[in-house]
């Protein structure tokens, strides 16, 4: 199987992956910020980061933005960006290797 065959069959499924995880990321932003502020059970950080390792950093981002959520902790105005540039190096290795 060559490059363009596997991205004509597994595109669409990375894709579908990648959008699920912005919107989960962004959504569980917003509602553990509408905990936060009424001081009940929460979503752990460790949690948060492990929804952007899987793929919904750019949502976990947008929802700091947006929510005003998280925005003070170094782990997240550093490690957001940080796991972003990793994915996208990964991305790039995988692809490199593939094509090469």
């Amino acid at each position: 199987m060559n490059i363009q065959d596997s991205i004509t069959n597994y595109g669409p499924i990375l894709y579908s992956y990648i959008t699920l995880l912005t919107l989960f990321g962004f959504l569980i932003m917003g509602w553990d910020k509408k905990k936060a502020e009424k001081q009940k059970g929460r979503t752990t950080e460790n949690k948060l980061i492990f929804i952007a390792f899987l793929g919904g950093t750019i949502g976990i981002a947008f929802g700091m933005l947006i929510f005003k959520h998280k925005t003070s902790k170094k782990k997240f105005y550093i490690g957001i960006p940080g796991i972003y540039v990793l994915q996208w190096a990964v991305f790039f290795g995988v692809l490199y290797y593939l094509i090469w």
